[in-house]
């Protein structure tokens, strides 16, 4: 049996979840659906959640590289996932 600060703390984890859920729009919901429900079958997904950030420092290279796409992202905007996927072919 859990210890009972072991259910307080469950019940607070799950009531926040549930306002989390309640913040998101309907349009994101299909997708939290599909993580919330794969999350307790896949060790590789919940391997992937519970590791530490990255906090490997970026080398000057890539970071010219990345300040690059950006300004580019700036300065001529973006393309649609729909627009890149018709662009691939998919």
């Amino acid at each position: 049996m859990l210890p009972a600060g072991a259910i307080i703390a469950a019940m607070t984890s799950r009531a926040q979840l549930h306002e989390i859920v309640d913040m998101l729009p309907e349009s994101e919901l299909a997708s939290a659906q599909r993580l919330l429900q794969a999350l307790p079958e896949d060790p590789v997904l919940r391997a992937l959640l519970a590791a530490p950030l990255d906090d490997e420092p970026v080398p000057e290279w890539e970071r010219e590289i990345l300040d690059k796409a950006r300004e580019s992202l700036r300065a001529e905007g973006g393309i649609s996932t729909a627009e890149l996927l018709q662009q691939l072919g998919l």
